[in-house]
């Protein structure tokens, strides 16, 4: 059998994974079209963040454990892109914290500026402290009174900027140049430590994304969160009154509430498949120009391709910004998807570890490898639990209801999935140690 065949047939057996979920209703694959088009949505846009971290890894070796922050970027973006502006936010002060951190930025660059062109000793010391400490003073006085006044508005309701009112699909792209430039940022000064160094930064940097969001109040309401952002489709709601739609509903044999549902997963599901295929095609045709082939051989021999005359750190640097844009544009689609932002549910299980379990398992360095991954394991990770509390049934099926055993074993079924996934990686490890779908 052709490797070709082979790899066709997984994804295959992952699409049939999920028609089974929505086709069956008793066994372990007891669901719906509704929850199977859920899990194929989330599964699109689990792939799309494995693509990005596969850019990074498997193309020039860069361990990254920060993709957490960025794809709290990407989400924070269709709040700033999409959502409304909150009414008398910028006269309240809107104005006074945009001019305060452009006051924080100059001190930066006026700090920089200092270091680079006075010569080592104590009037540089003595500049640069006045500098920063003048410039904290002149910040804090700005931004202080500014934020207080933004978050006065009706803290229940807005407490915060709000947004431009844009077009929500602005806000994908809009997610990726931010996600880029916070890349960027991190990159100049982070991609000249070592790898494990480079880990413990970037997963360092990525929790101070999610302290600040869940903090700044004016920036994205904290953990009190942005609901009822805006969809690039009419909402089920909106569908249930449609008359034309009803009539279609009604021809197809299905409640409108049901189809209405399904109407906006299907969407999604669509824009969601143009989205990966787009970044699939592009990824592979860096991966096969000679960019790609002087990426892998700066993974592969750092010291022999920087004698080669090859800028390694800046092609680290292009690298990690690219991977990092693609989670950001990752993370304003599942925000577009949830139509929330929640800054709290961002954790490093769910958007690092998982990640990562899907790049490897896929296989390192191959696009379509991290595209199954991503889609192969998102479905285990969701269906795992009640397939693992349906197997504790039947295992237990002689035990009273009551039985001490059998509840302790039902109560433990949410440790399924991480059970069930270190399994997975252990089992590819072992008999494929280079993924379901191994780089060429």
């Amino acid at each position: 059998m052709s490797e070709t065949v082979k790899h066709s047939l997984m994804f295959a057996f992952v699409g049939v994974l999920i028609i089974l979920d929505g086709t069956t209703s008793f066994g372990i694959f007891a669901g719906s079209w509704n929850s199977a088009l859920g899990i194929l949505n989330m599964g699109l846009v689990s792939a799309i963040m494995a693509l990005g971290v596969n850019l990074q890894w498997g193309f020039a070796g860069l361990f990254n454990v920060g993709i957490m922050g960025f794809t709290a970027l990407g989400g924070l973006a269709v709040v700033l892109v999409s959502s409304s502006p909150t009414p008398g936010a910028w006269s309240q002060g809107g104005i006074g914290i945009i001019m305060a951190l452009i006051l924080g930025a100059l001190t930066v660059v006026a700090a920089v500026f200092i270091t680079k062109n006075m010569t080592k000793g104590k009037p540089r010391v003595l500049a640069l402290t006045a500098l920063l400490i003048a410039g904290f003073f002149a910040y804090r006085a700005v931004f202080d009174p500014a934020v207080s006044g933004v978050e006065a508005i009706n803290p229940a309701l807005y407490g915060s900027l709000g947004g431009l009112g844009l077009p929500v699909l602005l806000a994908w792209p809009a997610g990726g140049l931010l996600a880029a430039g916070a890349a960027w940022l991190i990159g100049k000064t982070a991609l000249g430590l070592r790898s494990d160094y480079l880990a413990i930064a970037t997963l360092g940097i990525a929790e101070i994304i999610i302290a600040i969001m869940k903090n700044e109040d004016w920036l994205s309401r904290g953990v009190k969160n942005v609901v009822g952002l805006p969809r690039p489709m009419r909402k089920e709601i909106v569908l249930q009154e449609d008359p034309g739609f009803l009539d279609t509903a009604a021809s197809l044999g299905l409640d409108p509430v049901v189809a209405s549902t399904l109407y906006v997963k299907i969407t999604y599901s669509l824009l969601f498949t143009v989205v990966l295929l787009a970044l699939l095609w592009m990824a592979q045709m860096g991966l096969k120009s000679p960019w790609g082939r002087m990426m892998r051989a700066i993974r592969d021999n750092e010291v022999a391709a920087e004698a080669m005359g090859k800028n390694v750190t800046r092609r680290h640097l292009q690298i990690f910004v690219l991977g990092s844009a693609i989670c950001g544009v990752a993370g304003a689609m599942m925000t577009t998807l949830d139509g929330q932002l929640t800054p709290g549910t961002y954790n490093p299980l769910r958007f690092t570890f998982l990640i990562w379990v899907m790049v490897v398992v896929g296989g390192s360095g191959n696009n379509f490898g991290a595209v199954l991954g991503g889609i192969f394991i998102w479905f285990f990770w969701i269906k795992v639990e009640p397939m693992g509390a349906g197997l504790i049934n039947f295992v237990t099926y002689g035990l009273a209801d009551d039985s001490a055993l059998k509840l302790h074993l039902l109560d433990s079924t949410a440790h399924m999935r991480l059970f069930t996934m270190g399994l997975i990686l252990l089992l590819v490890l072992r008999f494929s140690p280079r993924g379901l779908i191994p780089e060429k």
